[in-house]
C-alpha cells in the first residue's frame, strides 16, 4: 500500500435478493498535498520524449507499452483529476498494470490469463478502457488470494502469526462452489478414523462459502500509472452464502467522503465516496414478491401442520394441566459429606396425577468440593412430573403443590445421618425459577445425641415429613410446637421449569376476556404468587382474631355486649 487511509469500519447487511443485482458508485477526487508544496515537473508530451527514454536506459529498467487510455491518463491536467465508476457485483474493470501485463502472451499461463488477454484485445480494438484510476479484483484473481493469506489478525506493527493462523490462513473457504468430498460423507459416517490432511484443513473452521471483491484505486503520480506500489484498497466487498454482504468501509451516505494521504515528497491527499446503486425495486414488483413469500410460508405452514397433526393433546374443560421438568442442582453448607436427597411431592385436594406417576425419587450419592467457605455437592438430577388441578368451587382458593425433601449423608461404614429436612410450594408462574430452600434439622437433649451422631450415626428424625409444615392430615385447631428444638443448617438449590395448560388460556387470548374465575387467574402473572400470600396471611390472621375471641372469659363478652347502647323503642 502506498499510503494510509482514513476510512470508518465495516458494516453487515443482509438481502434476500440475487447478489447479482449489486452495484456500487465510486467517485474518487484528488484534493490536495497534505504538506508543503514542491516544485511540479511539467508532464511530458509522450513516451517519445528523449529525456524520459534517457531516464529509463540509465536505469535499466524494460520498456512498458503504453496503450492509448494510459496517454490520455498522462495528459490530463491535475484540476481535473477525478473519476466517477459504476460497477456491478464480480465485474472486472482492468488497471493499467493489468493491460500491460495480460497484453502480453508470453506472461498468460493460466486460462484465466489467457481470458483477460483476449478480453483486453477487445478493449484495444473498442477504444481502450474506459476506466482510469478506479479498477477491481474479483474473486477469482491472484490479488483476492495474497490478500486473504496476508491478512493481520492484531494490530501489531511486527506481527508473528501463529500457528494457528498459519493454518487458517491455508483453508480455502471463498469458493461457493467448492464442496468437499470428505466433507458430504461426514452425512453418513459419525467418525472419521483417518482424517486426511485437507479434511482437518477443511473441518477446523466453519466452511462458510464467501465471495469477495476488491475496488482498487492507482493513485500513482502523472504519467506512471501501472505501479503496484500505487494501489490502495478503496473498498471490500464480501458475500457468504446465507445472502450476508459485508461492505468495508461502509457506504459514504451523509457520513462525509473517505480520505487518503500517500507517502512521499508531495504527500497527496484524495477523497472518495462509496455509494449504493443498486435499482430499486417497483412497488408492483415488491409487493408480488411478497404476495409469493406469503405463498411460500403457507405452503410451509401447511407442511408442519401435516407433520404435526391436529389431534393436539389439550386437557379437558375446567382443568389446569401443570408440568415441572425440575433439577435438583446442588447442596451446600452441610457437616459431612457424601449427601443424597430423598423427595417426594404432596398434592393438595383438587389435584390429581396419572397412577403411574412417580411422585417421590432419591438422588445419587455425591460427593462434596469446596467452594469458597462452603462444601457443595452437584446432584443435576432431573424430574419431571405432571400434575392436573380441577375446579370444582370457584370461590375457594387453590392450594398448590408442595415438594417435601430431606437431606442425608453416608459414609464409608454405611452410617446415615439426616442434614436437613425442608419443603418447597411449587411456583404459581410459569417460566424457569432457580431456587434456594434453607434446611433445618432436629436436635437431641444433651451431648450424648451429638456423640451418638458423631460414632454410630443416627439422629432425630421426623417420622412424618409432611411435619415440616403443618401436615395435611392434622384437623385441630392449634398445632403446638413447643419444646421441639432444631438448628439450621445448610440450603440446596432446585431449578424448576413449570408449564400450564388450560383451555381458558386460549379463550382468553381468542376472545379477549377478561379474567374472571379461579381457574383463569392461574396464566401466570406475576402478581399471582404475592395475592396469594396475602390472601393465605388474612385467612391465618382471621383464624386467630377467632381463636382469640373464643379464648376470652364468657363474662367480659357479655359485658362489653351490654355496654353497646341499645335504641330506644317508639
Amino acid at each position: 500500500m502506498a499510503g494510509a487511509a482514513r476510512c470508518g469500519g465495516s458494516a453487515v447487511y443482509r438481502s434476500r435478493d440475487p447478489v447479482r443485482n449489486l452495484r456500487l458508485r465510486v467517485r474518487i477526487q484528488r484534493v490536495a498535498p497534505a504538506g508543503p508544496l514542491l516544485p511540479r515537473v511539467p508532464p511530458l508530451a509522450g513516451p517519445e520524449s528523449p529525456g524520459r527514454a534517457d531516464r529509463a536506459a540509465d536505469a535499466g529498467a524494460a520498456p512498458l507499452r503504453v496503450t492509448a487510455a494510459s496517454r490520455a491518463g498522462a495528459q490530463r491536467p491535475p484540476e481535473d483529476e477525478e473519476e466517477e465508476v459504476e460497477v456491478g457485483w464480480q465485474e472486472k474493470l482492468f488497471s493499467q498494470f493489468e493491460v500491460d501485463l495480460y497484453l502480453n502472451e508470453s506472461a498468460c499461463q493460466t486460462p484465466l490469463d489467457w481470458q483477460y488477454h483476449e478480453e483486453i484485445r477487445k478493449l484495444e480494438k473498442a477504444g481502450g478502457r474506459k476506466n482510469c484510476r478506479i479498477f477491481t479484483y474479483t474473486d477469482h484473481d491472484r490479488f483476492t488470494n495474497l490478500e486473504e493469506l496476508c491478512q493481520k489478525v492484531t494490530d501489531l506493527d511486527h506481527e508473528v502469526p501463529s500457528y494457528l493462523v498459519e493454518r487458517m490462513a491455508n483453508v480455502r473457504r471463498r469458493r461457493q462452489d467448492r464442496r468437499s468430498v470428505e466433507a458430504s460423507s461426514l452425512k453418513s459416517k459419525i467418525i472419521t478414523w483417518e482424517p486426511s490432511e485437507e479434511f482437518i484443513k477443511n473441518n477446523h473452521v466453519i466452511n462458510t462459502p464467501v465471495q469477495t471483491m476488491y475496488i482498487m484505486g492507482d493513485l500513482g503520480p502523472y504519467g506512471k500509472l501501472g505501479h503496484r506500489e500505487y494501489e490502495n484498497v478503496l473498498c471490500t466487498i464480501k458475500v457468504d452464502g446465507n445472502g450476508v454482504i459485508t461492505v468495508k468501509p461502509d457506504f459514504t451516505g451523509t457520513k462525509g467522503a473517505y480520505r487518503i494521504e500517500l507517502d512521499g515528497e508531495k504527500r497527496e491527499v484524495w477523497e472518495y465516496t462509496i455509494e449504493n446503486a443498486s435499482a430499486q425495486v417497483q412497488p408492483e414488483e415488491e409487493e408480488r414478491e411478497q404476495r409469493v413469500f406469503r405463498e411460500l410460508y403457507g405452503r410451509h405452514r401447511d407442511y408442519l401442520s401435516g407433520l404435526v397433526g391436529s389431534d393436539f393433546e389439550m386437557p379437558l374443560p375446567g382443568t389446569l394441566r401443570l408440568l415441572v421438568n425440575g433439577e435438583i442442582v446442588s447442596a451446600q453448607g452441610y457437616e459431612y459429606d457424601n449427601l443424597y436427597v430423598h423427595f417426594f411431592l404432596e398434592l393438595p385436594n383438587q389435584w390429581s396425577s396419572s397412577p403411574f406417576q412417580q411422585l417421590s425419587g432419591v438422588t445419587q450419592t455425591c460427593a462434596t468440593k469446596a467452594v469458597g467457605l462452603d462444601n457443595v455437592a452437584y446432584f443435576c438430577y432431573p424430574f419431571t412430573v405432571e400434575m392436573f388441578y380441577t375446579q370444582e368451587d370457584e370461590d375457594s382458593l387453590p392450594q398448590w403443590p408442595v415438594l417435601y425433601f430431606e437431606v442425608l449423608s453416608l459414609d464409608f461404614w454405611q452410617r446415615y445421618r439426616v442434614e436437613g429436612y425442608g419443603s418447597l410450594v411449587l411456583p404459581t408462574c410459569p417460566g424457569v425459577h432457580m431456587l434456594t430452600i434453607p434446611t433445618w434439622r432436629p436436635v437431641g437433649l444433651g451431648p450424648v445425641a451429638e456423640m451418638r451422631r458423631f460414632f454410630i450415626g443416627g439422629s432425630p428424625e421426623l417420622e412424618d415429613l409432611t411435619y415440616i409444615r403443618i401436615p395435611s392430615t392434622f384437623k385441630g385447631k392449634r398445632l403446638s410446637r413447643f419444646g421441639f428444638r432444631t438448628e439450621s443448617t445448610g440450603s440446596v438449590t432446585f431449578r424448576l421449569c413449570c408449564l400450564q395448560q388450560s383451555r381458558a388460556f386460549l379463550e382468553n387470548s381468542a376472545l379477549r376476556k377478561h379474567m374472571q374465575s379461579v381457574l383463569d387467574r392461574l396464566g401466570g402473572f406475576s402478581q399471582q404468587s404475592s395475592v396469594y400470600n396475602v390472601l393465605e396471611a388474612f385467612q391465618r390472621a382471621r383464624r386467630r382474631m377467632q381463636e382469640a375471641r373464643e379464648s376470652l372469659p364468657q363474662d367480659l363478652i357479655n359485658t362489653s355486649a351490654s355496654a353497646v347502647p341499645q335504641p330506644l323503642e317508639p
